[in-house]
């Protein structure tokens, strides 16, 4: 909780004026009755006081017992209208939050068998997992790529949506990992993003797209990059915009045959590629040679777990102080006396 308290209803404070004049008041009626007792003292109807047959001790503990009750009555009262004024504090709420894009490689390499039944319906279903098990803190956009990029989910808190569009994903064409990611960093940009090639074969470092540090793009795919367009160049955009991506090998490395449209083509896991796309960005790189493993990779990606200044409203505390100090104050009138006051 971050102080200074502050008050949404600052006019009952005025009631503080209550707690001094009470006491006041309190301390005049003791006067009274102690003069009152001395004065029938002196007439004998009514002894001095224990203060003289105890000793100096015992009366020092006496007045402090006898002040303890009315001290903890006007601590309850200045409780309860604090309360009273509504006082909000700022308090650190603590949450995983955040963008993520699940970039899925739809190239026909990932009608590849290696990974059962395909690569790409043990994608689209480690997919589906990963979202159920997902915060409604978290934003999730879904990105296909395959010789294009094509964002067919914007990042939403939606969970229903994200899971209709993994469902269209659908393999066909090559592989262009650079298309993926810039679709990615499109989609968390809220589409506004527009690079041209030749600005990304000059100085990554002069181009400024902003800073996205609560998002991260999850890329699922073999690796065997068939574009023109190198990828790195965007992955040093990324990293320079504080986006983490997360790449996860889908297939074998000793490689498979897939054939498409009567012709067989091989096709293997490039870790090397998928390994410096990570590392470049501060994301991590997972295999996942099977759909179990797939399954327990997209579990293991660590989110940011972010803290988030929240104003709230704490009377409720003040209350609660004020009824703990009022039962203290009954149970030791109790003790002492036998009654409540």
């Amino acid at each position: 909780m971050t102080w200074p308290v502050t008050f949404a209803a600052p006019w009952a404070l005025v009631g503080l004026v209550l707690v001094p004049g009470l006491a006041a008041a309190y301390r005049m009626v003791r006067a009274r009755r102690s003069a009152r007792r001395a004065e029938l003292a002196t007439l004998g109807f009514a002894p001095v006081g224990p203060d003289a047959a105890t000793g100096p001790e015992s009366s020092v503990r006496r007045r402090w017992r006898g002040r303890l009750v009315p001290t903890a009555l006007a601590l309850t009262l200045l409780l309860l209208i604090l309360a009273a004024a509504r006082p909000q504090a700022t308090v650190p709420d603590l949450r995983r939050e955040g963008t993520v894009i699940l970039a899925v490689d739809t190239s026909s390499s990932m009608t590849a068998t290696d990974v059962a039944p395909t690569r790409m319906v043990a994608a689209r279903e480690a997919a589906k997992a990963f979202v159920a098990r997902q915060p409604p803190t978290i934003r999730i956009g879904v990105v296909s790529f395959g010789d294009n990029g094509v964002v067919l989910q914007a990042p939403t808190a939606v969970q229903a949506d994200v899971l209709t569009a993994i469902d269209r994903l659908t393999p066909q064409g090559g592989t262009s990992l650079g298309q993926g990611i810039f679709a990615s960093l499109k989609a968390i940009a809220g589409g506004k993003l527009a690079i041209t090639e030749e600005q990304l074969k000059g100085n990554i470092e002069d181009l400024d797209i902003g800073y996205y540090g609560s998002s991260a793009i999850v890329l699922l795919s073999d690796g065997q990059d068939t574009s023109r367009l190198d990828p790195l160049p965007l992955v040093q955009l990324a990293a320079g915009a504080g986006v983490k991506i997360h790449t996860v090998g889908l297939g074998d490395p000793a490689g498979t045959t897939v054939t498409v449209d009567g012709f067989t083509a091989a096709t293997r896991l490039d870790e090397a590629m998928l390994t410096a796309v990570a590392d470049a960005t501060g994301g991590r790189y997972l295999a996942a040679p099977n759909e179990q493993a797939l399954t327990d990779v997209y579990g293991s990606i660590d989110l940011a777990v972010t803290s988030t200044p929240v104003h709230t409203e704490i009377s409720a505390l003040f209350a609660a102080a004020a009824l703990l100090v009022l039962v203290a104050a009954a149970a030791t009138s109790i003790m002492r006396t036998g009654r409540v006051i």
